[in-house]
C-alpha cells in the first residue's frame, strides 16, 4: 500500500534495551500474520532508539514487504551470539577492561582511542552485512515509507538528536533539548543510537560524539508526531513491574543492581511517562468542542497502543539463560552481581544469545497474538468472510477507516 492510499499516517516506535529488543521481533511477527502475505509495511513512519533502532532499520529497509523485514529480523535474532555484538575473546575482553581501568586511574594517554568496557566492532560488521541502507531512499521514493528516524544523544550539546530520512515535505524541528535533523542515515547512526554508556564506545556523527539515544530522551513519542504520525504503536522492552509491594531488603544494592536501575530509568521510565502524558492530552482534547479544534490544526488526538512486557519477566528469562553468557564476559561481570537475581537486569540487556532471544521473541509473539483483534482494529484491518485463493489458504483482509473500527 502506498502512502497516498493510507487513511492515516501510522507510526511505529521501538524503544531501546539491548538484547531485550528481541521481544519486539515477536510482536512484529504476530502483526505480520495479520496482514496479507505481500502487504507493505503498515507503518510508514518508523522510529527507533538504541537496539530498537536496529530493528527499525531492518523494517524500513524492507518497507515494501513487512513479512520480508520480519523474517530477516527473526533470522538475525534467532541465531544471535554475543560475539556478533561485542568481542568475547579473552585477549579482547582483558585489553578493553584494562584500558578502561587505567583511564579511570590515570586519565587518557591517547585521545584517539575509544573508551568503553566492551568492544562492539563485531556489531558494525553484522550491520554492514545484514542491512542495505540504500534501500531506505528506494522505499521513500516508491511511496512505501514516509520516514525512518533514529535518535541518539549528543555528549557535547546534551541534546537528544533525532536523525531522520524521509520525504521532501518533512522539515527539521527544534524543541527544548531535542531536535530533528534530516540526514542520509548510515550504520554510524545506528551504532551511535545503540552506544550504551560505559559499555559501548561513543560514535562520531558529523561534528559531535553520540551515545545511546535513550539518554535524555524525555519525549520518545515526539519524533513520530513531528513526522506526521496520527496514530502510534509503541513496542517497549520492559514496562512497570506488576509487583506493587515494596520488598524489605537487607543487603546493600550491588553494582549491577544500581547499573540496572540507571538503565531502566533511561530505557523504560521516559517512555512510560510520555505515553501517560499523551493519554492525558488526548483526554483533555476530547473535552474541547470539535469546531474549536477545527480552527487550530495543531490540536489533534493521537491514537496510541502500547505493547510491553513487565521487566521482571524479562529478568527471570535472562536468569534462566545466564550460563549462556560467554565465560570471559561472565567472569568480567560476576563481581558486579550481574549473575545474581538482584542484578539480572544488566544480564537481560547484554545476553545476546539465541536461546534467550528466541524466548523473548516467543513472549512477544504470544503477547501479540493475545491482542491480535486489538492490533487489527488499530491498524485499520478487518477480516472478510471469504478466504483468498492461495496455496496456503491465507486469509484476505480489507482496510477500513480506523475511526469506525475502534
Amino acid at each position: 500500500m502506498m502512502i497516498s492510499d493510507r487513511l492515516q499516517h501510522t507510526g511505529l516506535i521501538l524503544s531501546g534495551g539491548g538484547a531485550r529488543a528481541a521481544y519486539q521481533v515477536g510482536v512484529l511477527r504476530a502483526i505480520a500474520e495479520i496482514l496479507p502475505a505481500h502487504e507493505a509495511n503498515p507503518f510508514d513512519i518508523i522510529c527507533g532508539t538504541s537496539a530498537g533502532a536496529l530493528n527499525a532499520a531492518g523494517l524500513a529497509t524492507h518497507a515494501d514487504c513487512l513479512h520480508d523485514g520480519v523474517a530477516m529480523l527473526e533470522k538475525v535474532w534467532g541465531e544471535f551470539r554475543s560475539e556478533q555484538v561485542y568481542r568475547t575473546d579473552w585477549p579482547g575482553v582483558i585489553a578493553r577492561g584494562w584500558r578502561f581501568m587505567m583511564t579511570l586511574a590515570f586519565g587518557r594517554l591517547r585521545r584517539d582511542l575509544p573508551i568503553s568496557l566492551l568492544d562492539n566492532s563485531p556489531l558494525r560488521e553484522l550491520l554492514n552485512a545484514q542491512l542495505n541502507m540504500s534501500r531506505l531512499q528506494e522505499g521513500i521514493e516508491a511511496g512505501h515509507l514516509r520516514a525512518l528516524c533514529l535518535t541518539a544523544s549528543g555528549y557535547s550539546s546534551g541534546e537528544s538528536v533525532s536523525f531522520f530520512q524521509g520525504g521532501p515535505e518533512l522539515e527539521n524541528w527544534r524543541r527544548s533539548r531535542r531536535i530533528g535533523v534530516r540526514s542520509a542515515l548510515t550504520v554510524d547512526h545506528l551504532l551511535a543510537s545503540a552506544a550504551i554508556p560505559m559499555f559501548f564506545p561513543a560514535v562520531r556523527v558529523n561534528r559531535e560524539f553520540f551515545g545511546d539515544g535513550a539518554l535524555r530522551q524525555l519525549s520518545p513519542i515526539s519524533p513520530a508526531l513531528h513526522l506526521g504520525a496520527e496514530r502510534v504503536l509503541v513496542i517497549g522492552v520492559g514496562g512497570q513491574s506488576r509487583r506493587h509491594v515494596r520488598e524489605k531488603t537487607v543487603a546493600y544494592p550491588s553494582i549491577a543492581q544500581i547499573v540496572s536501575h540507571i538503565m531502566n530509568s533511561s530505557f523504560v521510565d521516559s517512555l512510560e511517562a510520555d505515553v501517560e502524558r499523551l493519554t492525558r492530552i488526548n483526554k483533555t482534547l476530547s473535552l474541547i468542542p470539535a469546531d474549536v479544534r477545527a480552527e487550530h490544526s495543531t490540536l489533534r488526538e493521537v491514537d496510541v497502543l502500547v505493547m510491553t512486557p513487565p521487566a521482571e519477566v524479562l529478568d527471570a528469562i535472562a536468569m534462566r539463560h545466564a550460563r549462556l553468557l560467554p565465560k570471559s564476559i561472565r567472569m568480567f561481570v560476576r563481581g558486579s552481581g550481574a549473575t545474581h537475581r538482584s542484578g539480572s537486569g544488566v544480564l537481560s540487556y547484554l545476553l545476546f544469545e539465541a536461546p534467550y532471544c528466541r524466548d523473548l521473541m516467543d513472549l512477544g509473539y504470544h503477547d501479540g497474538c493475545a491482542r491480535r483483534e486489538e492490533l487489527r482494529r488499530f491498524l485499520g484491518f478487518d477480516e472478510t468472510q471469504e478466504l483468498r485463493e492461495t496455496p496456503n489458504n491465507v486469509v484476505e483482509f480489507k482496510r477500513v477507516d480506523n475511526s469506525t473500527a475502534s
